[in-house]
């Protein structure tokens, strides 16, 4: 890839660079269906982005211009390495290299390089970090033995930590995936439900099941289910075991009890990781009973060997819209524990 600046641009603020990406194939899938990953970054970054061919005028402030370069040149190394982008691809490098910028304490004239974002790849899938927050997560997951993943939803945190299991199991770095959840809130009464055990749990565990197969074939993960490498396990039904050489997830955790928090925690076999997520803000436990996770949170802060990734509003990766739902909520409810005061 080639590069020129202009700095004499259209206004006295403003600057020109133009980018000219060697291989017009790939040139083509960076710039997206109708332009549309250009789109956004104009919309984000505040930049005028033309094409000509293989080549694409930038024009903008210089801190701008800058982030939309390195925003180029970042998914086309991923288009380089044979992976696709999409428009939330493009979105997560951008919220990624303002993250970057808004950390810098000093200003700097260094040429910065492009993103190199955390990922997780098996067979079927890559999942590249869409936000600074999914970013630490992944590298936690990789770093520790157990991982908090909380957050409102939407955020990847769920999709993320099975994504991460799926490529240690296929890997051969653990022989069986635990996948864990409060069925029925807090209760668990499950022996009402008909079926097996497996048929009781299932709708529960749906977000995980989806996960499992967008990085798997099918077929390998219902053989894995049968020959019990990926085990579904109600909450309820942990107790006594030792989970060693495992990735067990507990999700919605945010609905455990303390109880049953320390119970699932103490579970932890070696060559195990554990992966626990949930969001605080969503617990449907009944009135006076305190989360588990809420208290894990607190007894557990700064304990070697444990980290904790806080997932806000700003990493949501769904629909914009999504995002905007949670922040009104949360004004919302702020509102209501203010006039309770």
């Amino acid at each position: 890839m080639t590069k020129s600046w202009s700095p004499e641009g259209h206004k006295s603020d403003t600057t020109d660079l133009e980018l000219a990406f060697e291989d017009n194939r790939l040139a083509s899938q960076l710039y997206g269906e109708f332009d549309q990953n250009l789109a956004l970054i104009e919309q984000k970054l505040g930049v005028r982005a033309n094409t000509r061919g293989n080549h694409v005028m930038l024009s903008g402030s210089a801190i701008n211009i800058d982030q939309a370069r390195r925003t180029l040149e970042s998914l086309y190394a991923q288009l380089e390495d044979g992976q696709d982008i999409s428009i939330g691809d493009v979105d997560g490098v951008i919220r990624m290299i303002i993250t970057e910028d808004s950390q810098l304490t000093l200003p700097t004239f260094e040429t910065k390089g492009r993103v190199r974002m955390a990922q997780i790849a098996t067979r079927k899938s890559t999942i590249v970090a869409r936000s600074p927050a999914q970013d630490g997560y992944i590298r936690a997951m990789d770093r520790t033995e157990m991982v908090f993943g909380v957050g409102p939803a939407g955020t990847g945190k769920t999709y993320l930590a099975v994504a991460y299991a799926a490529t240690l199991l296929e890997r051969g770095d653990i022989s069986r995936i635990i996948l864990s959840r409060p069925a029925v809130e807090a209760g668990e009464h499950l022996g009402f439900l008909p079926g097996d055990m497996k048929d009781k749990v299932d709708p529960y565990l749906r977000p995980l099941y989806d996960a499992l197969y967008d990085m798997m074939q099918p077929e390998i993960v219902d053989r894995c289910i049968e020959n019990r490498s990926i085990e579904v396990a109600p909450l309820a039904f942990m107790r006594g075991r030792t989970l060693a050489n495992a990735v067990v997830i507990l999700d919605e955790a945010q609905n455990t009890t303390a109880q049953q928090m320390k119970m699932f925690l103490t579970r932890l076999g070696e060559n195990s990781k554990m992966i626990i997520t949930g969001d605080p803000s969503q617990v449907d436990l009944p009135r006076g009973v305190k989360s588990g996770l809420a208290e894990a949170l607190d007894f557990l802060s700064g304990v070697q060997g444990i980290h904790v990734t806080r997932f806000t509003d700003k990493d949501v990766v769904r629909h914009e819209m999504v995002a905007r739902i949670i922040r009104a909520y949360e004004k919302a409810e702020k509102k209501a524990r203010n006039a309770d005061k």
